[in-house]
Formats: structure tokens, sequence, C-alpha cells
């Protein structure tokens, strides 16, 4: 198991995820908009989301975080994890969701990013931090650009969704790119 502090933006709070969580993520499951972004396609069992939930405390490969409001702490807003830590190369891969629409735009995505790449290179020593996000979300590609994310490539046609291909970017950020911010 990983050290988690807890880390402190101006809007919100990144807290380690814990086991109760899992109700909450798993009621964002069933909303179409936001699987689309995160091209979800499964469908989950509460007892799956639970189990997972219960198993990346202990992961010793990856950093889970609840996204929270500073405002009201208790409600969560999302989630940010740094995944498939490989300590010998110090990348990871970066993934992030919003549980609702009505929470976009107000910059928590964006702030909460950045907590996690702070943490990502300054306390976990990390080089390389690397993501795939979906042509169709434009408004995650301009924050994650904005962030210091540089554009790598482009896997072609991986997704396949309602009948149609789309292609993933991947887009990294090295620990120099992040302090030439």
């Amino acid at each position: 198991m990983l050290d988690q502090p807890i880390l402190y933006g101006e809007t919100v709070i990144l807290r380690p995820i814990c086991a109760e969580d899992a109700d909450v993520f798993f009621a964002s499951l069933t909303d179409r908009d936001l699987n689309y972004f995160t091209g979800t396609y499964q469908t989950f069992t509460f007892e799956q989301v639970k189990a997972h939930y219960a198993r990346v405390v202990d992961a010793d490969d990856r950093v889970d975080y609840a996204i929270t409001s500073r405002e009201n702490p208790s409600i969560v807003m999302g989630e940010v994890v740094l995944n498939d830590i490989n300590w010998h190369n110090r990348s990871s891969s970066f993934r992030i969701a919003l549980l609702s629409k009505k929470l976009f735009g107000k910059g928590y995505g964006t702030q909460a990013t950045q907590l996690i790449l702070q943490y990502g290179f300054e306390n976990l020593a990390l080089h390389r931090i690397d993501l795939e996000v979906y042509e169709f979300n434009p408004r995650a590609v301009y924050v994650y650009e904005k962030v210091g994310f540089k554009h790598e490539g482009v896997k072609r046609d991986a997704l396949f969704w309602q009948g149609e291909y789309y292609n993933a970017i991947l887009m990294s950020i090295l620990k120099s790119d992040y302090y030439q911010l």
C-alpha cells in the first residue's frame, strides 16, 4: 500500500478512495454520457464495483483518489487515478472521471489533474505519466494540453461505439514538462 496523503487544492480536495465509495461510483455507471466519454461499454454488478474499490485501497501499483469539493468534502464529485505504475521505469497511466455533466467546465477536473500530477512527480518520483483520450472528447484534450500533456500519437479505430470506430489520442507529460509550466 502506498502512502496517499490528502491533497488540497483551491476548490477541490483529493482524498484516498475507500471501499465505502463504491456506492457513489456504481451509481455513476448508469450515466450514458459519462460512459460515452470514457468508452465504458461493460456493465458491472455492485459486488464487482465494491470488490474493485476494496482492492485498490491496498494496491502498490496505483493510487486512487476521490475528488471532493472544498465547500463540502463529504460529496464525491469524481475520481482521479495514477494506475499501472511501473516503478522501474518510473511511469504510470492516468485517468480521471467526474461523476456528473453538471460538474464539467468548472475547473474541478483541471485542478484535480494538477494535484495528482504534482503528487506523481514530487511524491512518487515518477518520470512519465501517460493517458488515452477519445477523439470525440475535445474538452478533455484541451484540459490535458493546458496542464502540460503532449500529443504522442493516435491509436486508430481503438474504440467501437454504437456502430462506429473512434481513434484514441495518446498523450503524456514528463517530469521536465511539468517543471517547465
